[in-house]
């Protein structure tokens, strides 16, 4: 469901929905509106936002109500998945059939989900004064806090099942590189984040180079680099130019830094460990996945940035965190 929830969310960017309900109303948002004058009046709220007045003025009703679908999806599911998870919960621990460390974990869930929820109204908050627009910082955040959720559930969900690590020696020769990569990779998901919110794919949609070169010749000019260009990133090309320069590269050395851990996987793979050759095949596929999928988004973002192309592109994110987590689960070193 949190994997669900991602892939929603980034539809909602992508459709620029997520400021089409002003208001966070726990109980009763959880209904959308069920007749023409309640939908008159959801609409009046959002024609007092900076993003209709600057971006949508003169948009019509049916078009309101497909942005004002995805947002409210997003949010329905967000509810939904509170219960799922906390009527369950709450039973077993009054059964108390959840042990300590289990329970540990699944409070570093809550926590993680609550926070998630907290930050993304603070996210919607930032686009309802001054920007027509989410902040860009903040989407990145909430991306962040919302991976987060889905790797702290997994990873109590592997602990849940019989442990199966791999001995001292090898781990050693692989917690090191696996590191590296995992904050390579954490790195590249909240640049991702900040480029989606800037737009920065349709200012640049050329690959390999960023409209005809390696550097655009903007991130050259020293008086660019200023504090007022990193705060209004949407009245200057500076910040998306920088952002998506970073995310381009760091990318390349993610893969490279992800191939060189797949070799170690797939070579001691060889020596006696099975499963990390089976892993080493899935990291390889999904990094080779996300770099094609990110290529395919980028110069595709002629206009604007294709839905499709774009959620593939934080569906391989996901995988990639996937397999990171369970490479961690997995070669833990026990003192």
């Amino acid at each position: 469901m949190v994997f669900i929830q991602v892939i929603v969310g980034g539809i909602t960017r992508l459709t620029e929905s997520g400021l089409s309900i002003t208001k966070w109303n726990v109980v009763s948002g959880t209904f959308p509106p069920t007749n023409d004058e309640s939908w008159v009046r959801e609409f009046n709220l959002y024609k007092d936002t900076p993003q209709y007045k600057e971006i949508n003025e003169g948009m019509s009703l049916s078009d309101f109500k497909f942005i004002y679908f995805w947002e409210y999806v997003h949010r329905f599911w967000a509810r939904v998945m509170g219960f799922v998870f906390l009527i369950p919960f709450l039973y077993f621990l009054k059964k108390k059939m959840i042990d300590p460390p289990l329970l540990k974990k699944l409070g570093i869930v809550i926590f993680l989900a609550l926070l998630a929820a907290a930050f993304g109204w603070i996210m919607v908050a930032s686009g309802l004064v001054e920007r027509p627009w989410v902040n860009a910082y903040k989407l990145s955040i909430h991306l962040i806090i919302a991976f987060s959720v889905y790797a702290a559930l997994l990873w109590a969900l592997f602990s849940a099942y019989k442990s199966t690590t791999i001995e001292n020696d090898v781990g050693i020769l692989l917690i090191r590189p696996l590191i590296l990569l995992f904050i390579l990779f954490c790195v590249q998901v909240f640049l991702g984040g900040i480029l989606s919110g800037m737009k920065a794919a349709v200012i640049y949609p050329t690959w390999p180079d960023m409209n005809g070169c390696y550097l655009p010749s903007i991130l050259m000019d020293i008086k660019e680099w200023s504090s007022e260009n990193f705060y209004n990133y949407d009245r200057n090309g500076f910040m998306p130019a920088l952002i998506h320069f970073l995310h381009r590269n760091t990318a390349y050395v993610v893969f490279l830094t992800g191939c060189w851990l797949a070799y170690k996987l797939y070579y001691l793979g060889r020596m006696g460990f099975p499963l990390l050759k089976r892993t080493s095949v899935v990291l390889i596929f999904s990094l080779l996945f996300q770099v094609s999928i990110g290529i395919i988004t980028v110069i595709n973002s002629k206009g604007s940035i294709p839905i499709l192309w774009g959620v593939l592109h934080q569906v391989g994110a996901l995988l990639i965190l996937s397999t990171l987590v369970f490479l961690f689960f997995v070669i833990r070193i026990k003192k």
